[in-house]
């Protein structure tokens, strides 16, 4: 409900703007890609990995050729036995690895999910607490007579809007990563493939680790929204309350858009960091 000054309201709004997407994004990251939205996602994304495994098989055996070339001298070390044997090996596990590609897939979700279950579980918190404008500062707008209010209306707009960007980067981050596992879980047969030719191995082997980083971000994501908790329960003080009405807001605006701004910059770094720490570069 309203408080009947146009201020705080603005401001409640953009705050529970806020607040809404961050108990929106808490709740994403602990739902798996096969709950969101109520798996009809998911369904799609199984049946074009169904399909691409046709396409999988048929490099699978362009890559395992390719890879005899270039690593068989001539046709006298296929004769071998011990090489013979080595190249079956490999294609034996190639194939295994674009039949059975989903539930290798899947049991990357699933660590990735339970270390984010296991993360939310530590910090003790159910939810993320809620971003409210201080007590003191409702006194001091409520206070303002008709003619201080018109710089307020215009700060208040201005953080507002802020407020209101930093909220859609941030869920749309969260939400991509959603859209990230979806692409590399539908296409995982062609990269797989690449395990039949030794050559091309490293192709498959950046896949895997690419898809393990982007299953891990969660952890770096709802690392970032604890620590921004502590932020969120302890709301910026009024330093000084002889200043202009205006001047005070705004710097109360300040403080609150620079916390935000080191989650959100956060979150949006999830992925880099994630890479680096797993040698992606």
């Amino acid at each position: 409900m309203g408080s009947g000054n146009w201020i705080i309201d603005n401001l409640n709004s953009a705050l529970g703007t806020w607040n809404g997407k961050l108990a929106e994004i808490w709740t994403l990251l602990s739902t798996s890609p096969e709950e969101f939205k109520g798996g009809d996602v998911w369904s799609v994304i199984l049946n074009i990995h169904g399909g691409l495994q046709a396409i999988g098989y048929a490099l699978l055996v362009l890559f395992f050729v390719m890879g005899v070339v270039k690593t068989m001298g001539s046709f006298t070390e296929l004769k071998k036995p011990e090489m013979a044997f080595k190249c079956f090996i490999r294609f034996v596990l190639a194939q295994a690895a674009v039949s059975h590609g989903m539930e290798l897939m899947l049991a990357l979700i699933t660590v990735g999910q339970g270390m984010v279950s296991t993360i939310m579980t530590s910090s003790g918190l159910s939810t993320i607490p809620d971003m409210t404008i201080p007590a003191e500062m409702v006194t001091i707008i409520e206070n303002v007579g008709f003619l201080e209010s018109i710089p307020l209306w215009a700060v208040t707009l201005l953080g507002s809007l802020i407020i209101w960007v930093l909220s859609l980067v941030m869920i749309l981050t969260v939400y991509s990563r959603f859209f990230k596992i979806y692409m590399a879980t539908a296409i995982a047969p062609i990269p797989l493939s690449s395990f039949a030719g030794q050559p091309s191995s490293s192709i498959g082997v950046a896949f895997l680790k690419s898809y393990a980083a982007i299953c891990m971000e969660g952890c770096v994501i709802v690392l970032a929204c604890v620590i921004f908790s502590a932020f969120a329960t302890t709301p910026p003080a009024i330093a000084d309350d002889t200043l202009a009405a205006a001047t005070i807001v705004w710097n109360y605006l300040g403080e609150v858009i620079f916390n935000l701004l080191v989650l959100v910059g956060a979150v949006k770094m999830s992925d880099r960091l994630i890479r680096e720490l797993m040698g992606l570069g």
